[in-house]
């Protein structure tokens, strides 16, 4: 991989990170189109670090937020009433809990299907199907969350569900934020709540997921670090104007727009595939 591949596939990652289209699944084509035959891991796992800075940069106010809200709340624990009081009437106390509770589903799906998702990351096929199953996915969306409730009526078992959908989101060609973003609206919450969630529950995700890799991207990575570095920030610009973009998208209600991309793109994957 050349320099100019390398800013190409941060593009690229950047751009279908957050917009509901498989960042994982197009990476995997564009890998494929420019002969890049082998699995690349360690370069995967640092343009989705590249993306995680975007997201904390545009979500860091709410990230600030939650860690001072969840440091008061573990303060006063040891006051079972003054904790359930405190958890019952702050937002963001309520938030973080509900993020812990879906990274846990998260993080078991990540471990038991890590090695499965790294031998479907080279298989065209796969995710030619997955595709079209996400813009099912997406087009189911577009008469959802114009009246759904917020965080106030948001359970952990809503927070478990939308969990374990990210975690198979670890298979090239699912969205993961498309997926989590309708798995919120068809769970009842309204487009700002869905949306929010699924980024911030992105974070420790991804987070986890770079730590797991990382021992790739020193020891059994052959690029040189240059090349590893244009790509991750690549990713990062781009991922932080098409999280914008979506959020935009999102709020109105628009979120199927992209589901024929993702049927037509799966298709055309599959032809060429077969």
């Amino acid at each position: 991989m050349n320099l100019t591949e390398a800013v190409l596939l941060g593009v690229v990652q950047g751009l279908t990170e957050f917009l509901p289209v498989s960042s994982s699944g197009h990476l995997v084509l564009f890998q494929n189109l420019l002969g890049l035959t082998q699995p690349l891991l360690a370069f995967d796992i640092s343009v989705h670090v590249g993306t995680l800075f975007a997201v904390v940069i545009y979500f860091f106010k709410d990230i600030v937020a939650i860690l001072k809200a969840l440091v008061k709340w573990l303060r006063v624990l040891p006051d079972i009433k003054a904790a359930s009081e405190l958890l019952a009437k702050d937002r963001e106390i309520r938030i973080a809990l509900l993020i812990v509770a879906g990274s846990i589903p998260t993080a078991i799906l990540g471990l038991v299907f890590k090695e499965i998702a790294e031998t479907l990351f080279s298989s065209v096929t796969i995710v030619g199907v997955t595709l079209m199953i996400t813009g099912v996915v997406l087009w189911g969306t577009r008469r959802l969350g114009a009246g759904g409730h917020g965080v106030r009526r948001f359970t952990i078992k809503n927070s478990v569900a939308i969990g374990i959908v990210q975690g198979l989101a670890i298979i090239p060609g699912i969205s993961r934020s498309g997926a989590t973003i309708a798995a919120g609206l068809y769970l009842g919450l309204d487009r700002e709540t869905a949306a929010r969630f699924s980024f911030l529950l992105s974070i420790p995700a991804v987070a986890g997921a770079g730590l797991l890799g990382a021992g790739d991207l020193v020891g059994h990575s052959n690029l040189p670090l240059t090349i590893t570095a244009a790509g991750t920030l690549a990713s990062c610009l781009v991922g932080y104007a098409s999280l914008r973009f979506l959020v935009w998208m999102v709020g109105r209600g628009r979120l199927h727009y992209f589901a024929p991309y993702c049927m037509v793109l799966g298709l055309a994957a599959l032809v060429v595939s077969l």
